[in-house]
């Protein structure tokens, strides 16, 4: 990899959302949780929820990823409050679509994912880039 590909990789946009991520931490006594881990690169994230009415009422996640597996988690936290499984799924198959299919950036709330296209050209990159939209679908799957 290039030094010019590495820096639109890890473009200031990526690296502002990886050091802004939201609801770090974990939740005291959630009603699901989820873990995830890339073999790859050894990234991880854990995800706690609580759910009212099938909606993620309660949300914290441990994250420890490389600056595109944060940024991703960033997105993530930002939206996720109030959200059902069926719109998480369907917001990590429209970024697994994007960086695996060449197709578009998901619309509406989850939007700025566009920011991780860079990494369509990195497919070793992909898995972090999943974790945590992996992770919170098993926490919820765990509720």
């Amino acid at each position: 990899m290039s030094d010019s590909e590495l820096m639109q990789l890890y473009s200031r946009r990526i690296l502002a959302l990886a050091a802004d991520i939201p609801h770090l931490g974990r939740l005291p006594q959630a009603s699901g949780s989820g873990h995830k881990r890339s073999p790859q690169c050894g990234s991880s994230v854990t995800v706690d929820v609580n759910l009212v009415d099938g909606r993620i009422a309660e949300f914290a996640q441990e994250v420890r990823a490389c600056a595109l597996g944060q940024a991703s988690a960033g997105v993530l936290g930002q939206h996720v409050l109030g959200r059902s499984r069926d719109e998480i799924a369907a917001a990590r198959a429209a970024l697994i679509a994007m960086l695996k299919e060449n197709g578009p950036a998901p619309e509406g709330i989850f939007t700025e994912l566009e920011t991780l296209l860079p990494a369509r050209d990195f497919p070793n990159r992909h898995a972090s880039i999943l974790l945590a939209w992996d992770a919170t679908l098993a926490a919820i799957d765990a509720a």
